[in-house]
């Protein structure tokens, strides 16, 4: 059964001084060590340390996943020198592009892609099959207080329509920018 670690808690904090940072996972499935959205933290050690507590290395890490293409979830990845790439559309490792899409794709046994267009249209959210429950790695949520509606949304229905689609399944939101919450009837939609 996979295991799910936040490593870093982000977040958005608007005014003169703009400060942005992204959730960052850590995912143990069998063999597969996946971080989850690596982008702007801080300092690296906000990633770094945590991994090495649960005794994990960088070279480690056999999967890297992007929620989307935005720096606040991606400028880290370089941390992770041999692991796979997962967007949207493909699976990269060193020179080899592999198109595939990522609705339904398994990076490991117990963790699978969904394409849930919202914030951006290259949208996805990485479920983890884990023993509390399945768990939604996903930016349809910035955090579990809103916003209720994404100001950078191409599209209002088409978030809601994803939104309804992972709480349908998911005991568990990871969010792009805040801690893991358990959805109920106030959730966003």
């Amino acid at each position: 059964m996979p295991e799910l670690h936040v490593l870093f808690n982000g977040y958005v904090r608007d005014g003169d001084d703009l400060r942005v940072a992204g959730t960052v996972s850590f995912i143990r499935d069998g063999e597969s060590r996946v971080i989850v959205d690596p982008g702007m933290v801080p300092d690296r050690a906000e990633i770094l340390d945590p991994m090495r507590e649960l005794g994990v290395r960088p070279d480690d890490v056999t999967d890297v996943v992007f929620s989307h293409h935005h720096p606040d979830h991606t400028v880290n990845a370089a941390l992770f020198p041999h692991a796979r790439i997962h967007d949207v559309m493909a699976t990269y490792l060193a020179d080899r592009w592999t198109d595939r899409p990522a609705e339904g794709f398994e990076v490991s046994p117990g963790v699978r892609l969904l394409e849930t267009p919202g914030h951006t249209r290259e949208d996805i959210t990485t479920l983890v099959d884990t023993a509390d429950g399945l768990a939604a790695l996903t930016h349809l949520w910035w955090a579990a207080d809103g916003p209720a509606d994404d100001p950078y949304t191409f599209d209002r229905e088409v978030l809601r329509t994803q939104r309804e689609r992972v709480l349908e399944v998911a005991s568990l939101i990871v969010p792009g920018h805040g801690e893991a919450f358990e959805p109920g009837p106030d959730t966003a939609r």
